[in-house]
């Protein structure tokens, strides 16, 4: 089975894929577009997800067995987003461009991320990287930014096989 897949190029992610349901479905809550004002756009529900992945990969990679769960969930979010921009409209011609450049901002924002917890505060990197250089009110930012660093708690007290097993902890 596993040769079969190889030669039809699908990798066996393990429970990678019910890890980034789980990421997703978090990115989605309605409270991070309402109390958050995050924007409910393409771009804000990509920013949010993004966050919400980075928290995950974060904690993944805080652990050296975290390192292949860490490369499917990031595989996770390359088909996804190759399917997203195929659904509205972006052709096979493009799709690598796009699928690169998303790849580079989840990147920065994992970055900007790490060096905001570092820093002890994500204020700056959720600015530059969820409301794309606009400032919402200080409420708004605040219930983001307590919404990830709470997530990123649990994230550090949940045992990695629960989250490898696609478990976000509650």
């Amino acid at each position: 089975m596993r040769l079969l897949q190889r030669l039809l190029g699908r990798n066996d992610r393990g429970a990678a894929p019910l890890l980034y349901q789980a990421v997703v479905a978090e990115g989605r809550r309605p409270h991070w577009y309402q109390a958050g004002e995050v924007p409910d756009t393409i771009d804000g529900r990509f920013d949010m997800i993004a966050a919400v992945l980075a928290m995950v990969l974060l904690r993944l990679e805080a652990e050296p067995e975290g390192a292949a769960p860490n490369a499917a969930l990031a595989e996770c979010f390359i088909h996804d987003m190759d399917g997203q921009l195929r659904e509205i409209g972006i052709g096979d011609i493009v799709v690598g461009k796009h699928i690169g450049r998303m790849m580079g901002m989840l990147g920065g924002r994992l970055g900007a991320y790490r060096s905001g917890l570092a820093a002890g505060s994500l204020g700056d990197a959720l600015v530059r990287n969820v409301y794309r250089g606009h400032a919402p009110a200080l409420d708004a930012l605040a219930h983001v930014e307590a919404g990830l660093l709470t997530l990123r708690d649990r994230l550090a007290a949940a045992p990695l096989a629960s989250i490898v097993a696609g478990e976000l902890p509650a």
